[in-house]
């Protein structure tokens, strides 16, 4: 088709949960061999637009057309069928199988009474080189990098002769030099003709790869605009309805220690002598945020971890105010006064069939339970409040936290970690897969803490965030502490070269 033409097209899109309209009237095109950028905020309404592309939801209002024919996708075999592919944040692969079982899942091929594991390999390894990868299609996927992973996803899209393609925050889990490849996959694909979606709120990347960029807000299409002509002020201002101040660290810790690790070391649980982190020793102080930097696998999430006590420890010791914290033992450590914010909410954080008031108060039940007997309405009325204060957006606090948008179960998480009252906060990736509204309210809220006495250490991909927000920086190379900066010495060219191994 000409890449003029829309191929996708939706007209009128309505959707209702219950009395609450998320989608009203929503017109979108999308074209043949472009990527539209879908922006807005968490809760404007991307997802619940994505499920109805994927035939996840099939009780919506509205009109579909794929390349002038009237569509209406009522489970998700249907929109495969009809050459619609969602590739989610969370892949939706089957770890212990190979990659060439994961990309002919479903369609497996046959030879005589049994999977012809050999014309699949043969097929999956055509179909992964077209992406410009040389893979073993016999290992089990989840030995493969997340950005191997996601190709696998892109790789059966392509085997099923996908014509749109619908990317959901592709690139939260990945490097910046596997994004470049994903990136450089995408192209590809335009010039093969193929529409592409793709959801982000990452603004480096939205301006990186958008030819066009629609924004929702609040259910609502704002506007549709190619890329060159919204500029990253006016694209904030129609996502968030008016202009976001830039956040700027203005506290100044204090001299007293609240956290003290000394000699850190961890090993992988896979292969207990490949050490993960090596004797690594750091103080924190009062009002304190400390940024941890480095490239993927430099150990910075598992130092967080091991401090909790999530991953073991082969050495070292951690003390809070003074009073030692047990490896491996998380309840202990909540009970020393820390606190842990995971890098993947729905596998890790979440119970997502509990409500959003049982979510929240999971980790401090006993402040809602004196004598033994759970109080309800005390629990509802310490997350009502905490729910307005962090501006967390739910149909109902009763309601699952599965129902709330990716930026609002953050949130959540971290109304979990203020009703702990935490004298030291691990926070890692706080801001992943949240849009530009609730990412500078974390930014206000981490800022909130240091200011009351807490103690914060963070990791974050994302390098100007980690910078703004730090007091100070370390930087991890394979494990091992290769710089200390102050803020005033943190700057992105010392800390890259840092991370890569170099002198900073």
């Amino acid at each position: 088709m000409d890449s003029r033409t829309p191929y996708l097209t939706l007209r009128g899109i309505r959707k209702r949960f219950g009395r609450l309209e998320v989608l009203q009237g929503i017109d979108l095109e999308l074209l043949a061999g472009e990527v539209l950028v879908l922006a807005g905020a968490n809760g404007a309404g991307k997802s619940t637009l994505v499920k109805i592309l994927a035939g996840v939801y099939d009780d919506w209002d509205g009109t579909m057309e794929l390349a002038g024919r009237p569509v209406r996708p009522r489970r998700p075999h249907e929109a495969a069928a009809l050459g619609i592919a969602c590739i989610h944040q969370e892949l939706a692969l089957v770890g212990p199988l190979s990659a060439a079982d994961n990309l002919f899942l479903g369609r497996e091929r046959s030879r005589f009474f049994g999977v012809d594991d050999r014309a699949q390999a043969e097929a999956a390894t055509l179909w992964l080189e077209r992406l410009g990868l040389d893979v073993d299609v016999r290992l089990p996927v989840e030995q493969l990098p997340v950005a191997v992973q996601q190709s696998i996803e892109i790789a059966r899209a392509l085997s099923m002769d996908a014509r749109v393609l619908v990317m959901d925050e592709p690139t939260s889990a990945l490097t910046v030099m596997e994004t470049k490849h994903l990136f450089e996959r995408i192209e590809q694909l335009k010039s093969e003709g193929r529409a592409v979606l793709f959801i982000s709120h990452k603004m480096e990347e939205i301006y990186r790869i958008a030819d066009r960029i629609a924004v929702l807000r609040d259910g609502r299409l704002v506007g549709t605009r190619p890329a060159s002509e919204l500029g990253p002020g006016e694209l904030v201002l129609w996502m968030a309805g008016r202009a976001l101040t830039e956040h700027v660290r203005a506290s100044a810790p204090g001299e007293a220690s609240r956290l003290c690790v000394e000699n850190l070391s961890v090993a992988d649980p896979a292969r207990p002598d490949r050490p993960l982190v090596h004797d690594v020793s750091f103080e924190l102080r009062r009002g304190e945020v400390l940024g941890l930097a480095g490239l993927a696998g430099s150990g910075a999430s598992e130092i967080l971890g091991a401090v909790f006590g999530r991953l073991p420890r082969t050495s070292g010791r951690v003390r809070v105010d003074g009073r030692a914290v047990p490896s491996g033992r998380p309840a202990a450590a909540v009970r020393r006064g820390l606190a842990f914010l995971t890098n993947d909410r729905k596998a890790d954080g979440l119970t997502l069939s509990r409500s959003v008031v049982e979510n929240v108060t999971l980790a401090s039940l006993p402040r809602f339970s004196p004598g033994g007997w759970l109080r309800p309405r005390r629990e509802e009325r310490a997350v009502r409040d905490l729910a307005q204060e962090l501006d967390l957006q739910a149909p109902s606090l009763g309601a699952p936290v599965s129902t709330l948008s990716g930026g609002n179960q953050q949130k959540a998480l971290l109304a979990r970690l203020c009703l702990t009252e935490p004298a030291v906060l691990l926070l890692d990736e706080p801001t992943r897969g949240v849009d530009v509204t609730a990412k500078a309210r974390i930014h206000r809220l981490i800022d909130e803490w240091s200011r009351a006495g807490r103690a914060v250490a963070l990791t974050s991909s994302e390098l100007p965030e980690l910078l703004a927000l730090s007091d100070r920086v370390l930087v991890l190379h394979r494990g091992e502490v290769r710089a200390e900066l102050e803020r005033h010495e943190a700057t992105a060219e010392r800390v890259i070269a840092a991370a890569l191994g170099g002198a900073a």
